[in-house]
Protein backbone atom coordinates (compact mmCIF):
# COMPACT_ATOMS: atom_id res chain seq x y z
CA UNK A 1 0.00 0.00 0.00
CA UNK A 2 1.29 3.50 -0.84
CA UNK A 3 1.45 5.97 2.02
CA UNK A 4 -0.48 9.21 1.31
CA UNK A 5 2.70 11.25 1.82
CA UNK A 6 3.22 14.11 2.34
CA UNK A 7 0.45 14.40 4.90
CA UNK A 8 -1.79 17.45 5.12
CA UNK A 9 -3.18 19.23 8.16
CA UNK A 10 -6.38 17.63 9.45
CA UNK A 11 -5.91 14.50 7.37
CA UNK A 12 -7.29 11.31 8.96
CA UNK A 13 -5.23 8.18 8.34
CA UNK A 14 -6.48 4.63 8.43
CA UNK A 15 -4.72 1.91 10.39
CA UNK A 16 -3.48 0.41 7.13
CA UNK A 17 -2.00 3.74 6.08
CA UNK A 18 -0.30 4.14 9.43
CA UNK A 19 1.14 0.63 9.15
CA UNK A 20 2.54 1.56 5.73
CA UNK A 21 4.31 4.64 7.06
CA UNK A 22 7.72 3.32 5.97
CA UNK A 23 6.53 2.60 2.43
CA UNK A 24 7.79 5.83 0.93
CA UNK A 25 6.74 6.79 -2.60
CA UNK A 26 9.16 6.17 -5.46
CA UNK A 27 9.92 8.87 -8.02
CA UNK A 28 11.19 6.79 -10.95
CA UNK A 29 13.22 8.76 -13.51
CA UNK A 30 14.53 7.68 -16.92
CA UNK A 31 16.77 10.70 -17.65
CA UNK A 32 18.84 13.23 -15.71
CA UNK A 33 16.64 14.96 -13.18
CA UNK A 34 16.40 18.16 -11.12
CA UNK A 35 15.06 17.48 -7.62
CA UNK A 36 11.99 19.42 -6.45
CA UNK A 37 10.51 20.09 -3.02
CA UNK A 38 7.93 17.38 -3.66
CA UNK A 39 10.75 14.81 -3.46
CA UNK A 40 11.15 15.32 0.31
CA UNK A 41 10.64 11.97 2.00
CA UNK A 42 10.59 10.14 -1.32
CA UNK A 43 12.99 7.84 -3.11
CA UNK A 44 14.35 9.21 -6.39
CA UNK A 45 15.22 6.09 -8.40
CA UNK A 46 17.30 6.71 -11.54
CA UNK A 47 16.55 4.04 -14.13
CA UNK A 48 18.97 5.18 -16.85
CA UNK A 49 21.29 3.07 -19.01
CA UNK A 50 23.97 5.78 -19.43
CA UNK A 51 25.65 8.25 -17.08
CA UNK A 52 23.14 10.67 -15.55
CA UNK A 53 22.74 13.33 -12.86
CA UNK A 54 20.42 14.44 -10.08
CA UNK A 55 20.83 18.19 -9.58
CA UNK A 56 20.13 19.86 -6.23
CA UNK A 57 19.35 23.56 -6.57
CA UNK A 58 19.52 26.38 -4.05
CA UNK A 59 16.55 27.40 -1.87
CA UNK A 60 14.41 24.42 -2.87
CA UNK A 61 14.73 22.45 0.37
CA UNK A 62 14.60 23.45 4.05
CA UNK A 63 16.69 22.41 7.05
CA UNK A 64 16.07 18.75 7.89
CA UNK A 65 14.53 17.79 4.54
CA UNK A 66 15.75 14.38 3.41
CA UNK A 67 15.65 12.67 0.02
CA UNK A 68 16.84 9.15 -0.77
CA UNK A 69 18.57 8.81 -4.16
CA UNK A 70 19.47 5.51 -5.82
CA UNK A 71 20.60 4.18 -9.20
CA UNK A 72 18.63 1.32 -10.71
CA UNK A 73 19.92 1.45 -14.28
CA UNK A 74 23.36 0.58 -15.61
CA UNK A 75 24.42 4.24 -15.81
CA UNK A 76 26.20 5.82 -12.86
CA UNK A 77 24.25 8.61 -11.17
CA UNK A 78 26.10 11.72 -9.97
CA UNK A 79 24.54 14.02 -7.36
CA UNK A 80 25.33 17.50 -8.67
CA UNK A 81 25.33 20.77 -6.71
CA UNK A 82 23.51 23.57 -8.53
CA UNK A 83 24.64 27.20 -8.44
CA UNK A 84 25.36 28.33 -4.88
CA UNK A 85 24.93 24.84 -3.43
CA UNK A 86 27.45 22.80 -1.42
CA UNK A 87 27.07 19.05 -1.00
CA UNK A 88 29.40 17.43 1.55
CA UNK A 89 30.04 13.70 1.81
CA UNK A 90 32.51 11.31 3.39
CA UNK A 91 31.97 8.93 0.49
CA UNK A 92 31.26 9.68 -3.17
CA UNK A 93 28.61 11.71 -4.95
CA UNK A 94 28.69 9.11 -7.74
CA UNK A 95 26.19 6.30 -7.25
CA UNK A 96 26.85 3.00 -8.99
CA UNK A 97 24.08 0.69 -10.16
CA UNK A 98 22.08 -0.67 -7.20
CA UNK A 99 23.72 1.87 -4.90
CA UNK A 100 22.15 4.81 -3.13
CA UNK A 101 22.21 7.22 -0.24
CA UNK A 102 20.31 9.87 1.68
CA UNK A 103 20.65 13.60 1.03
CA UNK A 104 19.92 15.78 4.08
CA UNK A 105 19.59 19.58 4.00
CA UNK A 106 21.51 21.38 6.75
CA UNK A 107 20.44 24.72 5.24
CA UNK A 108 18.75 25.85 2.05
CA UNK A 109 22.09 25.68 0.24
CA UNK A 110 24.21 23.15 2.17
CA UNK A 111 23.61 19.40 2.17
CA UNK A 112 25.20 16.22 3.43
CA UNK A 113 25.02 13.07 1.35
CA UNK A 114 25.19 9.86 3.38
CA UNK A 115 26.24 7.18 0.93
CA UNK A 116 24.61 3.85 1.69
CA UNK A 117 27.19 1.89 -0.27
CA UNK A 118 30.77 0.91 0.34
CA UNK A 119 33.46 1.64 -2.20
CA UNK A 120 31.53 2.02 -5.48
CA UNK A 121 34.69 1.72 -7.58
CA UNK A 122 35.68 -1.34 -9.53
CA UNK A 123 39.09 -2.95 -10.04
CA UNK A 124 40.99 -3.32 -13.30
CA UNK A 125 44.40 -4.04 -14.82
CA UNK A 126 46.11 -2.85 -17.97
CA UNK A 127 48.63 -0.29 -19.17
CA UNK A 128 51.15 0.83 -16.55
CA UNK A 129 49.86 0.71 -12.99
CA UNK A 130 50.90 3.20 -10.32
CA UNK A 131 49.58 4.19 -6.87
CA UNK A 132 48.43 7.80 -6.47
CA UNK A 133 46.76 9.81 -3.71
CA UNK A 134 44.06 12.37 -4.51
CA UNK A 135 42.80 14.58 -1.69
CA UNK A 136 44.02 12.03 0.83
CA UNK A 137 42.28 9.10 -0.91
CA UNK A 138 44.33 6.20 -2.32
CA UNK A 139 43.80 5.27 -5.98
CA UNK A 140 45.38 3.01 -8.54
CA UNK A 141 46.02 4.76 -11.86
CA UNK A 142 46.43 2.84 -15.12
CA UNK A 143 48.30 4.72 -17.86
CA UNK A 144 47.93 3.72 -21.52
CA UNK A 145 50.54 5.24 -23.85
CA UNK A 146 49.76 2.76 -26.64
CA UNK A 147 46.82 0.57 -27.65
CA UNK A 148 46.00 -2.12 -25.12
CA UNK A 149 43.25 -3.71 -23.04
CA UNK A 150 41.53 -2.55 -19.88
CA UNK A 151 40.61 -5.75 -18.00
CA UNK A 152 37.90 -5.06 -15.42
CA UNK A 153 37.95 -7.80 -12.79
CA UNK A 154 35.41 -6.17 -10.49
CA UNK A 155 32.51 -4.12 -11.85
CA UNK A 156 32.11 -0.57 -10.62
CA UNK A 157 33.03 3.04 -11.27
CA UNK A 158 36.18 4.23 -13.02
CA UNK A 159 37.47 7.77 -13.51
CA UNK A 160 38.77 8.19 -17.05
CA UNK A 161 40.84 10.94 -18.69
CA UNK A 162 41.30 10.62 -22.45
CA UNK A 163 43.40 12.81 -24.76
CA UNK A 164 43.22 12.43 -28.54
CA UNK A 165 46.19 12.71 -30.89
CA UNK A 166 47.27 16.23 -31.81
CA UNK A 167 46.73 17.62 -35.29
CA UNK A 168 49.54 18.40 -37.72
CA UNK A 169 50.38 21.94 -38.79
CA UNK A 170 49.18 23.37 -42.10
CA UNK A 171 50.92 23.46 -45.47
CA UNK A 172 51.15 25.72 -48.47
CA UNK A 173 52.15 23.93 -51.69
CA UNK A 174 52.75 27.29 -53.38
CA UNK A 175 55.41 28.41 -50.85
CA UNK A 176 53.88 31.85 -50.46
CA UNK A 177 52.37 31.94 -47.00
CA UNK A 178 52.90 30.76 -43.45
CA UNK A 179 50.55 28.15 -42.04
CA UNK A 180 48.71 27.60 -38.79
CA UNK A 181 49.80 25.38 -35.94
CA UNK A 182 48.06 22.07 -35.38
CA UNK A 183 45.18 21.85 -32.94
CA UNK A 184 45.58 19.86 -29.76
CA UNK A 185 43.80 16.57 -29.28
CA UNK A 186 40.42 16.66 -27.58
CA UNK A 187 40.24 16.10 -23.82
CA UNK A 188 37.42 14.41 -21.92
CA UNK A 189 37.18 13.46 -18.22
CA UNK A 190 34.34 11.21 -17.10
CA UNK A 191 33.36 8.77 -14.36
CA UNK A 192 31.81 5.67 -15.88
CA UNK A 193 30.30 2.38 -14.76
CA UNK A 194 31.94 -0.69 -16.31
CA UNK A 195 30.95 -4.32 -15.99
CA UNK A 196 33.56 -7.04 -15.47
CA UNK A 197 34.90 -7.56 -19.00
CA UNK A 198 37.82 -6.71 -21.29
CA UNK A 199 37.69 -3.35 -23.08
CA UNK A 200 39.94 -2.31 -25.97
CA UNK A 201 41.80 0.95 -25.39
CA UNK A 202 42.85 2.95 -28.45
CA UNK A 203 45.44 5.70 -28.05
CA UNK A 204 45.17 8.17 -30.91
CA UNK A 205 48.20 8.83 -33.09
CA UNK A 206 49.28 12.37 -33.83
CA UNK A 207 48.59 13.63 -37.34
CA UNK A 208 51.39 14.21 -39.84
CA UNK A 209 51.60 17.71 -41.32
CA UNK A 210 48.25 18.70 -42.85
CA UNK A 211 46.64 15.66 -41.21
CA UNK A 212 44.24 15.54 -38.27
CA UNK A 213 45.06 13.54 -35.16
CA UNK A 214 43.23 10.32 -34.38
CA UNK A 215 40.79 9.78 -31.52
CA UNK A 216 41.52 7.99 -28.25
CA UNK A 217 38.79 5.81 -26.77
CA UNK A 218 37.77 3.01 -24.44
CA UNK A 219 35.57 0.68 -26.46
CA UNK A 220 32.80 0.18 -23.90
CA UNK A 221 29.85 0.13 -26.28
CA UNK A 222 29.13 3.82 -25.58
CA UNK A 223 31.70 5.56 -27.82
CA UNK A 224 30.31 9.05 -27.41
CA UNK A 225 30.97 9.09 -23.67
CA UNK A 226 34.41 7.46 -23.90
CA UNK A 227 36.01 9.10 -26.91
CA UNK A 228 38.40 12.06 -27.18
CA UNK A 229 38.58 13.48 -30.70
CA UNK A 230 41.79 14.06 -32.58
CA UNK A 231 43.20 17.56 -33.01
CA UNK A 232 42.38 19.64 -36.08
CA UNK A 233 44.70 20.53 -38.93
CA UNK A 234 46.48 23.87 -38.98
CA UNK A 235 45.09 25.95 -41.81
CA UNK A 236 47.06 26.34 -45.00
CA UNK A 237 46.26 27.41 -48.55
CA UNK A 238 45.24 24.05 -49.96
CA UNK A 239 41.77 24.38 -51.49
CA UNK A 240 41.42 27.87 -50.00
CA UNK A 241 40.45 30.72 -52.33
CA UNK A 242 42.13 33.43 -50.26
CA UNK A 243 45.26 34.08 -48.21
CA UNK A 244 43.66 33.94 -44.77
CA UNK A 245 45.52 31.62 -42.47
CA UNK A 246 44.13 30.25 -39.21
CA UNK A 247 45.27 27.74 -36.66
CA UNK A 248 43.74 24.32 -36.15
CA UNK A 249 41.39 23.67 -33.27
CA UNK A 250 41.49 21.43 -30.25
CA UNK A 251 38.98 18.65 -30.18
CA UNK A 252 38.86 17.55 -33.80
CA UNK A 253 37.81 20.54 -35.94
CA UNK A 254 39.76 20.56 -39.21
CA UNK A 255 41.53 23.85 -39.91
CA UNK A 256 41.66 23.48 -43.68
CA UNK A 257 37.99 24.34 -44.37
CA UNK A 258 37.70 26.73 -47.29
CA UNK A 259 37.50 30.34 -46.24
CA UNK A 260 37.58 29.61 -42.53
CA UNK A 261 39.85 31.47 -40.16
CA UNK A 262 39.02 29.35 -37.12
CA UNK A 263 37.89 25.77 -37.34
CA UNK A 264 35.24 24.25 -35.14
CA UNK A 265 35.87 21.78 -32.37
CA UNK A 266 34.09 18.85 -30.77
CA UNK A 267 31.84 20.28 -28.07
CA UNK A 268 33.59 20.70 -24.71
CA UNK A 269 36.78 18.95 -25.83
CA UNK A 270 38.97 21.82 -26.95
CA UNK A 271 39.28 25.38 -28.22
CA UNK A 272 39.53 27.06 -31.60
CA UNK A 273 42.74 28.07 -33.30
CA UNK A 274 43.91 31.63 -33.65
CA UNK A 275 43.53 33.83 -36.75
CA UNK A 276 46.31 34.42 -39.20
CA UNK A 277 47.09 37.87 -40.57
CA UNK A 278 45.15 38.38 -43.82
CA UNK A 279 48.23 39.39 -45.78
CA UNK A 280 50.66 37.26 -47.72
CA UNK A 281 53.84 36.41 -45.82
CA UNK A 282 52.48 37.43 -42.42
CA UNK A 283 52.11 35.40 -39.23
CA UNK A 284 49.79 32.41 -38.92
CA UNK A 285 47.55 31.54 -35.99
CA UNK A 286 48.43 29.10 -33.23
CA UNK A 287 46.50 25.89 -32.79
CA UNK A 288 43.82 25.66 -30.13
CA UNK A 289 44.67 23.94 -26.86
CA UNK A 290 42.90 21.91 -24.23
CA UNK A 291 42.11 24.93 -22.06
CA UNK A 292 42.53 28.01 -24.27
CA UNK A 293 42.25 29.28 -27.83
CA UNK A 294 45.33 29.67 -29.97
CA UNK A 295 46.78 33.17 -30.28
CA UNK A 296 46.36 35.21 -33.44
CA UNK A 297 49.30 35.89 -35.71
CA UNK A 298 50.66 39.43 -35.36
CA UNK A 299 52.66 41.12 -38.10
CA UNK A 300 55.23 38.60 -39.25
CA UNK A 301 55.08 36.66 -35.97
CA UNK A 302 53.14 33.43 -35.62
CA UNK A 303 50.60 33.06 -32.81
CA UNK A 304 51.33 30.85 -29.82
CA UNK A 305 49.44 27.61 -29.35
CA UNK A 306 46.64 27.51 -26.78
CA UNK A 307 47.49 26.29 -23.30
CA UNK A 308 46.88 22.65 -22.49
CA UNK A 309 44.51 21.02 -20.00
CA UNK A 310 45.80 20.80 -16.42
CA UNK A 311 45.51 17.10 -15.50
CA UNK A 312 47.40 17.48 -12.22
CA UNK A 313 44.41 17.08 -9.88
CA UNK A 314 43.36 13.90 -11.70
CA UNK A 315 46.87 12.54 -11.22
CA UNK A 316 47.09 13.57 -7.55
CA UNK A 317 49.70 16.26 -8.22
CA UNK A 318 50.07 19.92 -7.41
CA UNK A 319 48.43 22.33 -9.86
CA UNK A 320 50.21 22.80 -13.21
CA UNK A 321 52.48 19.79 -12.69
CA UNK A 322 51.15 17.94 -15.74
CA UNK A 323 49.33 19.42 -18.73
CA UNK A 324 48.09 17.71 -21.88
CA UNK A 325 46.88 18.99 -25.24
CA UNK A 326 48.79 22.18 -25.94
CA UNK A 327 48.23 23.80 -29.34
CA UNK A 328 51.01 24.00 -31.92
CA UNK A 329 52.66 27.35 -32.58
CA UNK A 330 51.81 29.14 -35.83
CA UNK A 331 54.56 29.85 -38.33
CA UNK A 332 55.96 33.25 -39.27
CA UNK A 333 59.27 35.04 -39.58
CA UNK A 334 59.33 34.39 -35.84
CA UNK A 335 57.24 31.38 -35.00
CA UNK A 336 54.73 31.07 -32.21
CA UNK A 337 55.56 29.03 -29.12
CA UNK A 338 53.81 25.73 -28.57
CA UNK A 339 51.11 25.76 -25.91
CA UNK A 340 51.97 24.30 -22.50
CA UNK A 341 51.01 20.65 -22.56
CA UNK A 342 53.05 19.30 -25.45
CA UNK A 343 52.32 21.71 -28.29
CA UNK A 344 55.15 22.13 -30.76
CA UNK A 345 57.12 25.34 -31.31
CA UNK A 346 57.73 26.40 -34.90
CA UNK A 347 58.72 23.34 -36.97
CA UNK A 348 58.63 21.15 -33.85
CA UNK A 349 56.35 18.16 -33.43
CA UNK A 350 53.88 17.87 -30.59
CA UNK A 351 55.30 15.84 -27.71
CA UNK A 352 54.58 12.11 -27.58
CA UNK A 353 51.62 11.05 -25.40
CA UNK A 354 50.47 14.60 -24.75
CA UNK A 355 48.08 15.22 -27.63
CA UNK A 356 50.02 18.39 -28.47
CA UNK A 357 49.56 20.05 -31.86
CA UNK A 358 52.40 20.30 -34.37
CA UNK A 359 54.25 23.58 -34.94
CA UNK A 360 54.10 25.48 -38.22
CA UNK A 361 56.85 25.39 -40.84
CA UNK A 362 60.10 27.31 -40.37
CA UNK A 363 59.78 29.44 -43.53
CA UNK A 364 57.48 29.78 -46.53
CA UNK A 365 60.14 27.91 -48.47
CA UNK A 366 59.42 24.82 -46.37
CA UNK A 367 55.79 23.88 -46.76
CA UNK A 368 55.79 20.90 -44.41
CA UNK A 369 54.61 21.73 -40.90
CA UNK A 370 55.35 19.44 -37.97
CA UNK A 371 53.29 16.48 -36.79
CA UNK A 372 51.05 16.34 -33.74
CA UNK A 373 51.84 14.26 -30.68
CA UNK A 374 50.10 11.01 -29.82
CA UNK A 375 47.39 10.93 -27.16
CA UNK A 376 47.08 9.18 -23.81
CA UNK A 377 44.43 7.39 -21.73
CA UNK A 378 44.38 7.40 -17.91
CA UNK A 379 42.03 5.25 -15.83
CA UNK A 380 41.91 5.40 -12.02
CA UNK A 381 39.89 3.67 -9.30
CA UNK A 382 39.69 4.00 -5.54
CA UNK A 383 41.19 1.30 -3.36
Amino acid sequence: MTTPFPFTQGQVLTAAQMNAITTLPINDQTASYVAVVGDVGKRIVMNVASANTVTINNSVFSVGDAVFISSKGAGATTVVAGAGVTINTAGSLVIAQHGGGTLVATSASVFTFFSGAGNPYGVATGGTSSPITVDGVAYTMLTFTADGNLVVTKAGLFDCLLVGGGGGAGRDPNFISFCGGGGAGGVTVQTIQLAAATYAVDVGAGGAFFTAGLFSRIASGDPQSLLASGGGIGKGLDNTPNLLVGGGSGGGGAGEASGALNSGQTANQGFAGGNGVATRGQGAGGGGGGSAVGANGSGTAGGAGGAGFDASSFRGESANTTRYAGGGGGSGLSGGAGGSGGGGNRATAGATNTGGGGGGATTTATNDGAAGGSGIVLVRFKL
